[in-house]
């Protein structure tokens, strides 16, 4: 677990966005077809937001929070390719999935594909909580998970103190015990979760914030990896994908919280 406070604000997630468009952008000078690129080095490298620690046997597993490395073997079993991720910005990255809000800058030359998956922060505490807007997170503590991508926006936006954990099972986990008083996830994930009986005490919330798309970043020169990443993504959103990855996901995250908390809610 890693502790950050007010006193060193991250840069803004949009900021991270555009810095990973434009390296996607940039990374066209390594060949215009990505995808011919990967099968002839015969894997597909993929740059993404937070990469997920290999897991180590005898490790409890845990359910990372973003859909990217779901999403990403998907496209990489289409391709009949073994996948490796990398974090973006990367120039070493065939493809980029990044997210990005409806009024992000874009950069002449690239070009966006959305997987059809949209989320935005969401934060819930105790149904006993005093906090009953984002602007009072000031100097409370907020649990979050290495993996999402709320690091740095709410120390950095509300003045709150972040408590960053591997994974979201272990940062639901402190809310649950009383080591935070508030845990901020994709809405997509928490509200699914807070559903459960076993959260009802828990199921306190605040408005979601600005919701980014998630979307797969390229120079607009690849045409073929463009057709290949559009009819991959129409597939996804007519099949209701990242939804579905979304939803087993928040199940899977509670059930790693039902597992491993061995002691009591804080009361």
């Amino acid at each position: 677990m890693t502790m950050r406070n007010a006193t060193a604000p991250l840069p803004v997630l949009a900021h991270l966005l555009v810095a990973a468009a434009l390296a996607s952008a940039c990374a066209g000078a390594l060949g215009a077809d990505a995808l011919a690129r990967a099968k002839q080095r015969g894997k597909l490298v993929a740059g993404i937001h937070y990469v997920v620690p290999e897991y180590k046997a005898g490790a409890k597993f845990r359910t990372p929070e973003a859909l990217d490395t779901a999403l990403l073997e998907d496209a990489a079993r289409r391709l009949q390719l073994p996948l490796a991720t990398v974090r973006a910005p990367s120039g070493k990255a065939d493809i980029t999935l990044a997210a990005f809000t409806e009024n992000a800058p874009r950069r002449d030359g690239s070009t966006l594909i959305p997987t059809g998956y949209a989320a935005g922060p969401m934060a819930i505490m105790r149904t006993d909580t005093g906090i009953k807007a984002w602007e009072h997170l000031k100097s409370r503590k907020v649990c979050l998970s290495a993996g999402g991508r709320y690091v740095g926006m709410m120390e950095a936006k509300y003045g709150a103190i972040e408590l960053v954990y591997a994974a979201p099972a272990d940062a639901l986990i402190a809310l649950r015990t009383g080591l935070c008083d508030a845990a901020v996830h994709d809405n997509t994930l928490l509200e699914e979760i807070v559903k459960l009986p076993e959260w009802k005490k828990f199921s306190a919330s605040l408005p979601t914030g600005p919701r980014s798309m998630l979307a797969f970043v390229m120079p607009a020169s690849d045409t073929k990896t463009a057709a290949f990443l559009t009819q991959l993504a129409s597939d996804w959103k007519a099949d209701g994908y990242p939804d579905q990855l979304a939803k087993k996901a928040a199940r899977n995250i509670a059930f790693e919280v039902y597992l491993d908390q061995d002691v009591p809610d804080c009361h």
